[in-house]
């Protein structure tokens, strides 16, 4: 783990730090707000979404800090962390398998070798099939708009996986260039999920880097290619009975999950989860009124002390 020492100010005006962690395969980064004196409480690892960084959580973290630290990481392939090598994709499970050897190397000095778990949309489903698979390394996990993997049906697995190899076959195609940061910006503001101004201020100035005299995306394009292999509705139930883990899931009133069909199904299949409904969107944690999803998630994370 590598931790720098100097403090950056973020748009919120709180504080982090850059960090880097060494996998045996990949280096990933991410961001770390210290505790602000000796940590009393396991620390608390956060997981943004697909296309996002960890930038995600400038305005959530700093409010779940004091007397734990609190990081948040740039998934593989996103922000400032390590790309996959050539002839790999971004499947779900070797997230979650970044998660465990993350956790391992990393937070084996953590109380009990436990960390506390937020994740947000692919964050928390990353961090739920890893609780269901290492229930003693996650004392406690919230899930932000965020209930478990995408399903498919049986039928359609080859289907899949076909668009999937056509894809990977063909490329991604030629990048897009911005004449400045700001561009990008106003670009993600109009995205497959939409985010207000200062939203995609702050998640795409990480999310950007020089070439020649403009900017294109740091983000892996690879990112955006189909998933090879999906799961399908009885698997992902299967997967989230094996979860013992306190559990906490914000639904956001206008979130991507609102009026999922499956929803209910999911909710009873983990055993010590409790539901709140917040206010917002699916970036409910990071635009407009946000206090709603610091007490539910604060309050939860405190009751285990």
């Amino acid at each position: 783990m590598n931790d720098t020492a100097l403090d950056t100010p973020t748009d919120t005006g709180a504080s982090y730090r850059e960090i880097n962690w060494s996998l045996n395969h990949i280096t990933l980064a991410g961001l770390h707000w210290p505790a602000a004196s000796t940590p009393t409480d396991c620390p608390v690892l956060m997981i943004h979404g697909w296309l996002d960084n960890a930038l995600s959580f400038a305005r959530l973290a700093p409010e779940l800090g004091g007397h734990r630290h609190v990081y948040a990481l740039d998934m593989a392939g996103h922000g400032h962390s390590g790309h996959r090598p050539p002839g790999q994709g971004y499947q779900l499970m070797d997230y979650v398998a970044d998660l465990a050897e993350l956790v391992e190397i990393h937070f084996r000095g953590a109380p009990e070798g436990r960390v506390d778990l937020v994740g947000h949309s692919l964050g928390g489903i990353v961090s739920v099939l890893f609780a269901a698979a290492f229930p003693e390394r996650v004392r406690r996990l919230v899930m932000i708009d965020s209930l478990g993997p995408i399903s498919r049906e049986p039928e359609e697995v080859i289907g899949q996986m076909r668009k999937a190899i056509t894809k990977r076959m063909t490329g991604s195609g030629k990048p897009v260039v911005y004449p400045d940061v700001a561009a990008a910006a106003r670009a993600r503001e109009g995205g497959m999920i939409p985010l207000s101004p200062p939203a995609a201020r702050m998640l795409v100035a990480r999310s950007m880097k020089q070439s020649g005299e403009g900017f294109v995306w740091r983000t892996d394009p690879r990112l955006r290619h189909p998933s090879m292999i999906m799961m399908d509705e009885a698997q992902v139930t299967a997967c989230l009975k094996k979860v013992v883990t306190p559990t906490r899931f914000l639904r956001a009133e206008k979130g991507l999950l609102a009026s999922r069909p499956e929803l209910g199904s999911r909710t009873n299949a983990i055993a010590e989860l409790d539901l709140i409904t917040v206010s917002g969107g699916h970036h409910c944690h990071l635009e407009g009124d946000i206090g709603p999803v610091v007490d539910a998630v604060r309050g939860f994370l405190d009751d285990a002390e």
